[in-house]
């Protein structure tokens, strides 16, 4: 398809600005592309299983503060009430909301924990404030302290966690319309969720360009050079080359705009492991419909769910994020085939997270300013992923269909 006749995608950058406030109410009072007037029946329907469902754990809380009754009614009544909608068949098109907190488990700290999280960890990289680490001009001024880091994040060393499998099932159970994380570990990719169904919204350590031009660049050879504590350079322009991580300042990858249709569409929306601190990212669990469940699992309450009262399909979960993903598999009826599917994936053999660059005739633009005649890293990436995109759709929705059968059974 010829990219002059599409319009143009917004420039959106990462920053860690103020959140947004919320336009979901926005969303249906104004007639729009999403069929507002063929849902609004279903919406209202859903809306009232949620009300009847938490009625009784309600009533059980009207001596308590409201603050506690916030807390207490979205607890466990609101796990089990929104288990029950997807054993009955109403979430259909589940979007997943995923920040570090999913990835702790496998033993890779979170950025804002006190103590043990990221941030509070980078005194000897002597930096001005913890997220000049991620910033891009600080980067072009300084790459040293990043690459530090980056030796420490390469993937390879950590495996996906029961969390990772647990949205991987709802997959397999042909529920998830797509899942969006801000993490940069690649385990999401390595449990065997397709890239189809993944959008990675800071970017991966799978590519690799020049942060300058953003020429390609290898990415198994800069991971190299980074390892061995030296800085790869740029060939055409000769400045530093980083891996395709999204730094604050920088745009998102294309693919994350596929949010505009994705969460207008979603019938359930979980939210799990995420601060939502970081813009553009943290406003996207306000673009679903007002009717639409949101279910926060989480260490704290976050972002809307801090609000008190709650919204009326708002739910959240407390506590050890993986304890609650494990205890919403077993209401699903999911947690043996969970437990098998991590069996059989660890049997195979793990899929490299480093791509090979691809030659100049297979990205269909140039991006940014980059020089003509050069590959540059956003191009390639959406290349890549459109050279790929239809065995991984194949292999998406062969695994949905195949559990079709199961999936109707729970």
């Amino acid at each position: 398809m010829n990219r002059s006749s599409q319009p143009p995608v917004p420039r959106v950058t990462r920053s860690a600005g103020a959140r947004l406030t919320e336009p979901a109410e926005r969303l249906d009072s104004v007639p729009g592309p999403y069929g507002k007037q063929r849902r609004k029946q279903t919406d209202s329907a859903l809306a009232q299983d949620l009300s009847q469902m938490s009625m009784s754990g309600q009533d059980t809380l009207n001596n308590s503060s409201p603050s506690a009754s916030a807390v207490k009614s979205s607890s466990r009544g609101g796990l089990a009430s929104v288990a029950r909608l997807v054993k009955l068949g109403r979430c259909k098109n589940v979007v997943v909301v995923a920040g570090a907190g999913v990835s702790t488990a496998s033993g890779i700290p979170d950025f804002r924990t006190p103590g043990t999280g990221l941030y509070a960890n980078l005194e000897k990289y002597n930096i001005p404030y913890p997220e000049a680490i991620f910033n891009i001009d600080y980067f072009s001024n300084d790459p040293q302290p990043f690459f530090s880091l980056a030796k420490a994040l390469y993937p390879g060393s950590h495996h996906p966690n029961y969390i990772h499998y647990f949205i991987r099932m709802l997959h397999h159970k042909g529920l998830l319309l797509r899942v969006y994380t801000q993490n940069i570990d690649g385990l999401e990719k390595l449990c065997g969720i397709p890239d189809d169904k993944l959008v990675e919204a800071h970017g991966s350590f799978a590519t690799a360009a020049c942060h300058l031009c953003y020429t390609a660049y290898p990415a198994e050879e800069a991971k190299q050079a980074i390892m061995n504590d030296k800085v790869p350079i740029c060939t055409f322009c000769a400045a530093t080359v980083k891996p395709d991580i999204v730094f604050f300042g920088e745009d998102l990858p294309q693919k994350y705009f596929l949010n505009t249709q994705d969460f207008p569409k979603a019938d359930l929306l979980i939210i799990m492991g995420t601060s939502l601190q970081i813009e553009p990212f943290a406003s996207l669990v306000n673009t679903v419909r007002s009717t639409v469940p949101r279910l926060l699992l989480n260490r704290n309450a976050v972002g809307p769910f801090e609000k008190v009262p709650l919204r009326r399909a708002d739910h959240m979960e407390l506590g050890d994020l993986e304890e609650t993903v494990r205890r919403f598999a077993e209401m699903l009826g999911w947690n043996d085939d969970i437990e098998e599917l991590m069996r059989s994936q660890e049997t195979l053999s793990l899929p490299t997270l480093i791509s090979s660059p691809l030659s100049v005739d297979q990205t269909s633009c140039q991006s940014r300013g980059a020089p003509a005649g050069t590959e540059t890293s956003r191009s390639r990436a959406g290349g890549q992923r459109g050279a790929s995109s239809g065995s991984e759709e194949t292999d998406s929705e062969t695994d949905s269909k195949s559990s079709a059968s199961s999936s109707q059974s729970t």
